[in-house]
This record gives C-alpha cells, structure tokens and sequence, in this order.
C-alpha cells in the first residue's frame, strides 16, 4: 500500500513551522500508532480520527498504520493535526486523489466528523502563507485567518464535506469576508467623570502619549483604581500592525472570542496581586504567554502593587527594559514580546494614610519601612512618572461641573503619538542611547536645570536618562519643536523623591 504525505504546522512560541504529515499503511495485525514526539493529546487524536471517518461515510482501514510527524525533533502539541492525519489516512488507503504539497491542512475533530475551533491560527497564516497557496480549517476559524491578505482560506464544517470535495463531488466556496475594525468612542471609564485629580489625569495623558510606566501613590479611596481604569479611554487606537501582533499573541493564548476573533483595542490586564511568577511572565512545562505578554502594546495594570510577591515584582524589571521575556525551560527557550505600560497602584503605609492631612497614620516606623521596602529600589528606578494621588475634598466630589472628556485629551494624545511616528517609528519610552542624544538635546540653560537636579536628588543615570524620554513627550504634547525649560521641570516634577517615613 502507498505512503501519503499532507501538510500541517507547529506553533512555536508565536511563529509556525511547517509539519509533514506522513501516512503508512502496511500488512499485519490492525494497529495504529503515532511518531514525532507527539503530546497526550495527539496520542489521544486517534480515537477521534478512527470515529471521525467511520462516522463520515468513509472506511477506516484495518491494517497497521503508522503516523510520522516530521520533523521528529519539533515537539507537537494539540489537537490541531487531527484533520491532517484523517485525510492521511484516506489518501493512503486510496480512498481520496493524493492532496498538492501547496495545501495546508489544520482542524480537531470531533467523534463525528465536524471540524472544531483550535488555537493559533493566525500565527500558522501568517507564518506560512507563503510557502502554501492554500489553507484548509475549521469553518469557525476562518474569520481570524482573513487578517492574512493573499492567503486561500478554504472554510470547512465536516470531514465528510472534504473528502467530497477532493473526489471533486462537491464544491467548497473560499473564504472572502473581511473583518470590519469597529471603533469605540464610548467607555465605562472616561475622564469626563473624575473628580479632581488634574495633576494625575495630566500624569495619564503623558504616560499614554509616550508610552512611559506611572506609578500611583495614596490613601485608599482617593481614586487610584479608578484613574488607573480610565488609561484605555485615551490611548490611541492600534495601527494594522499592531492588530496583527496582539491579536495573534491572544490566539496563541486560546483567549480569541468567536464572535469577533480579533484584538482592536489596547489590552488592559489586571492582574490579582496574588499571581504567582509563572503567570505573569509565562511559562509551562510548554511555555504560554504571561500577563506581561497578554499587555503587549497595552496596559499591564497591577493594583495594591506592594502587596506583589517580591519574587513577582522583580520579575518585572527585565521586560520593562528590554520590552521582549524569554521563557526558558528544558524543553527550549521562547521569546515573547512585551511592549506594555504598567500602571501600579499602592498605599504610603500598610494603614493607607501616611501624609494625609486628615487622617492619622497609626503604622510605627518599622511596619512603614518595612513595607516600602517590598518594591525594590531598582523596580522603582525603571518607572518614569511618580504621582501622588491625596483624598478628594467634599467641593469637588459634589461638584455638577464636568471634567475635559477622554475623547479629547486621546486627540492629543494621538497627535503626540503621530509626532513620535513620524520621527523614528515608535515611541518616546523606546528610545536609544543614539536617539536621545539626537532628539533630547538641551540648551545650556536648560542644562543646568537638569544638573541641579542631579545633584539635589541624588538621581541615577538611569533616571537621566528617563527624565529626557518624559520631557521630549511633554514637549511633542506641546507641538514644540525643543525641550524647553518648562517641559524638564515638570519631567524632574515626576520623579520619585526621598521622603521620611517618620
């Protein structure tokens, strides 16, 4: 009997590699197995494949069967190759014409035939669309591989549907719907309706514009949380690329909805502070996305930041500055992109009300040391907005007067952003050593500003060099051409400062 060969894919990471199914059907007692380093669910595919093409109209044959799934040095996972090695099958046995190397097939099978959603499709589309003219999937995933343009997307319910259509008895139509970007202008969370806190508001609308991390600080009640949930409302919207790559993290993740498969907002994740390390960079016995990831080009928010494990918090500081985590484990390392602000939120004290003017702090010393100290000093270095956030006074929660709308502070925020695009095609936090000596020179007077500052609060090069990021987003805030005298000011404004915890 004849060997058959189709074609499927590996997810790896956020990329795909190509997989050849190869089918061998020979003499002797019926069996069936599978080779190539399969996972427990591939193992378990050939319960559903044997159902599926009994229940399909189709005949399974009794013979031994052998399954390579080449090469045998990749680790595969998932259901996705059920449909793969089904049509194998079929083909080997001569019950189906032979399938063109230029076809790619991905799908899980139920017991009686239909195809079933799977995980990472968009990354196999993009991955691999030029080296097959064509992509055979599950009819539920077709919406999520249409992102992929020039890409011959063959949607189909039930095996029984393929194999007709490769006996040439039965017409399937191409996939050629594309996906409408709706674009939201109303939010449960909207500037509009916070009351007071202008200088934290105006400490948002920089860090959206430049993509730069802030920090909260204050008493509990004083708004953290709420200004914090407000950020979406005025990033600006993703461009195509952008679309491509977070949505494509999210379908790796499993975390795609089915009615609209694809990511068009900024994410915002908030994490409870009782995650664990794992789930915030990823990882796995086989490496998954973390919430560090799931943030890419959005907002990592994490609340009650102190209350973080150390082990957790410190896990944030090689992302923060490289924008990439690599997940190693023994079954390989994968790298992850994770291009992301993080807002933090957190309490003075343990009690919350250290250096509120109306309420006392009962906390002693030690408790107060003892729980600044659980954010590491150089975590703290790599935010570059500190704000302090104080109780709202009486007047202005019962105010009936409505703050500026997100609508129009995001107007400014996306012309500051198209600012940044325009001059070296990405924003101002991401900027190189190179960059900032190019686009963050300071006249001498503005200079000397920046070394008096220095020296009073004792700042490190790394918050030097921060403090210029802010300032060149403040100044494309202002449309200015220079950072100007006021624009560094307000940047050193931001820095955290030394304060006594008596």
């Amino acid at each position: 009997m004849p060997l058959a060969k189709v074609n499927s894919a590996a997810v790896i990471g956020l990329d795909a590699s190509p997989v050849e199914v190869e089918v061998d059907i020979s003499n002797g007692l019926p069996s069936f197995s599978i080779v190539g380093l399969p996972d427990k669910a591939i193992e378990e595919s050939k319960e559903r494949v044997r159902s599926a093409i009994k229940n399909s109209g189709a005949n399974f044959p009794m013979s031994r069967i052998t399954v390579n799934l080449a090469p045998a040095d990749i680790k595969k996972e998932g259901p996705a190759y059920d449909l793969a090695i089904a049509l194998g099958i079929l083909v080997a046995d001569g019950q189906i014409p032979d399938i063109s190397e230029d076809i790619l097939l991905v799908g899980e099978l139920a017991l009686n035939g239909r195809l079933r959603h799977i995980n990472g499709i968009l990354p196999i589309a993009i991955s691999l669309n030029k080296k097959y003219s064509q992509i055979i999937l599950p009819k539920i995933n077709a919406e999520e591989a249409s992102l992929v343009e020039d890409m011959n997307i063959l949607p189909a319910e039930t095996l029984k549907d393929l194999i007709y259509y490769f006996k040439k008895e039965k017409i399937l139509p191409f996939y050629t719907k594309k996906i409408t970007i709706k674009e939201r202008d109303d939010y449960e969370f909207d500037f509009a309706f916070i009351k007071g806190q202008e200088q934290a508001k105006r400490a948002l609308e920089i860090a959206a514009s430049g993509g730069h991390n802030l920090i909260f600080c204050g008493p509990p009640g004083s708004g953290k949380t709420l200004l914090a949930r407000t950020i979406p409302s005025i990033l600006p919207k993703l461009t195509k690329e952008e679309i491509l790559e977070v949505t494509k993290i999210y379908s790796v993740a499993g975390l795609l909805s089915n009615d609209l498969p694809i990511i068009y907002e900024r994410p915002f994740r908030a994490p409870h502070h009782t995650t664990s390390s794992v789930a915030l960079v990823g990882g796995g016995a086989y490496p998954r996305p973390g919430e560090i990831t799931l943030s890419h080009r959005g907002v990592l928010f994490m609340d009650e930041f102190a209350e973080f494990p150390r082990s957790v918090l410190e896990a944030l500081r090689q992302p923060l500055e490289d924008g990439v985590i690599t997940v190693s484990r023994a079954q390989g390392s994968i790298t992850y992109p994770a291009k992301f602000i993080l807002v933090a939120a957190q309490n003075p004290c343990p009690c919350g009300y250290l250096g509120d003017l109306k309420k006392h702090c009962i906390c002693t010393p030690v408790q107060i040391l003892r729980y600044q100290k659980r954010v590491s000093g150089p975590l703290l270095d790599r935010i570059d907005i500190h704000i302090e956030v104080p109780r709202v006074d009486y007047e202005k929660l019962s105010s009936n007067e409505i703050a500026e709308s997100s609508k129009k502070v995001r107007e400014r925020v996306e012309s500051a952003r198209l600012i940044q695009l325009k001059r070296f095609g990405k924003t101002n936090s991401e900027m190189s050593p190179r960059e900032i000596k190019k686009y963050c020179a300071l006249a001498p007077d503005v200079q000397e500003i920046l070394k008096l500052a220095m020296a009073q609060y004792d700042l490190s090069a790394r918050q030097y060099t921060r403090i210029l990021k802010v300032a060149r987003t403040i100044a494309d805030l202002a449309e200015s051409e220079n950072i100007e005298k006021e624009h560094l000011m307000e940047a050193i404004h931001y820095r955290a400062k030394e304060k006594s915890t008596y």
